[in-house]
């Protein structure tokens, strides 16, 4: 079979913007880099109103407010007002931490869109132990806020061995909270997720017990409220492609201005990630060395420049290939094609990895939680 290369990307759809590192909670699956940008070298407001700028003119048309907790900026209803001004569709991640009714006004007077917000367990210690500080009351505040003032919201769940069995109560509260979508995103294992990996991989088990119980739901809720179940690539044996493909469909920046093809990427090495303090958005998007780095198909190892796969997961995900053998351009170990599928497999199984990773079905080592961003 002739399969057709993987061509140059278009322009991007989607911007992450971290405006923070803070946060008040700790979660020891956070998506941010243990290496956490401090409040001092934040963007400040004029600084992200050009970022916006320059992303609609690069034909981005949704940017999604995260951090940390984006609710710590003072300056947030202006970074919303600065994002609809340049024409974007303006989506807060957050917590639900320090919303009120008032700064729910604000936000949406400035032009917000639709809120995502971060939901750790059903029961609140459970809960609060997972995020590692008290925050159940605020998330149920926070929904029945965004309910009230009718703004489109979903659940975002980060699925793992301490809450993949209350799928179902997940789901529930979602129906109860008056959600529009719910993202069952199974963990990937980068930065905090990765110090935690031991006490974080779920059992086949589990995995499968949830993915039945996602089925049942979808089949009983019909179209009444969207449910997206991200696959666990280190159990299923597939690579998924990095956000679409490195470099290919969106873009992060960072707290401090740092740009980057994925969240993850800035941990990996020789990589000299541009920053929009001194170079412009279409530039860094189309010609810096970060996001050519692995675009195309002339990076890619035996097997994936042979595997028709390849131009669909795109030899899977660069950071996890590099958190598991030392480098970035090797096949994502995930994909059971792949040379070192056998450290997957080892994890999986309860071997392998960190020295002090136990087996699956013993004792799970506490979380370390994330620590916060001076």
């Amino acid at each position: 079979m002739t399969v057709a290369p993987i061509g140059p990307p278009g322009p991007p759809w989607a911007l992450l913007a971290e405006l923070t590192h803070g946060c008040p909670l700790r979660c020891g699956y956070c998506a941010n880099p243990v290496e956490l940008v401090g409040r001092s070298a934040e963007l400040d407001t004029g600084q992200w109103a050009s970022v916006f700028r320059q992303a609609a003119a690069l034909g981005v048309v949704q940017t999604h407010l995260s951090g940390g907790e984006p609710l710590l900026r003072r300056d947030l209803p202006g970074l919303v007002a600065a994002a609809d001004t340049a024409g974007l569709y303006a989506q807060l991640v957050t917590s639900g931490v320090g919303l009120t009714e008032r700064r729910l006004t604000e936000l949406v007077d400035a032009g917000l869109r639709s809120a995502q917000l971060s939901v750790q367990h059903t029961d609140a210690a459970r809960a609060e132990h997972i995020a590692g500080a008290r925050s159940a009351g605020a998330k149920e505040r926070a929904a029945r806020l965004l309910r009230a003032a009718g703004l489109p919201f979903g659940l975002n769940v980060v699925l793992h061995h301490g809450n993949l069995d209350a799928i179902d109560d997940l789901i529930a509260l979602a129906v109860a909270w008056g959600a529009d979508r719910v993202e069952l995103a199974n963990t990937q294992y980068h930065g905090w997720a990765l110090r935690n990996r031991a006490a974080l991989l779920p059992t086949r088990a589990q995995l499968e017990q949830a993915r039945r119980k996602v089925l049942r739901w979808r089949r009983r809720l019909g179209g009444d409220l969207e449910l997206i179940w991200v696959t666990p690539d280190l159990l299923d044996a597939t690579a998924k492609p990095c956000m679409g493909g490195w470099g290919r469909v969106s873009l992060t920046v960072t707290p401090d201005g740092t740009v980057l093809p994925c969240p993850s990427a800035a941990a990996l090495p020789d990589l000299d990630p541009p920053n929009v303090k001194s170079h412009r958005l279409d530039w860094i998007w189309r010609d810096s060395k970060a996001f050519n780095a692995f675009r195309g198909e002339s990076w890619m190892p035996s097997p994936c420049r042979d595997c028709a796969l390849r131009t669909t997961d795109h030899g899977g995900c660069r950071c996890q290939a590099h958190a598991l053998t030392g480098d970035p351009a090797r096949t994502d170990p995930a994909c059971r094609h792949a040379p070192d599928h056998h450290l997957v497999a080892d994890l999986v199984r309860g071997r392998g990895g960190a020295a002090d990773d136990p087996p699956l079905a013993g004792r799970r080592p506490a979380y370390v939680y994330r620590e916060g961003a001076k």
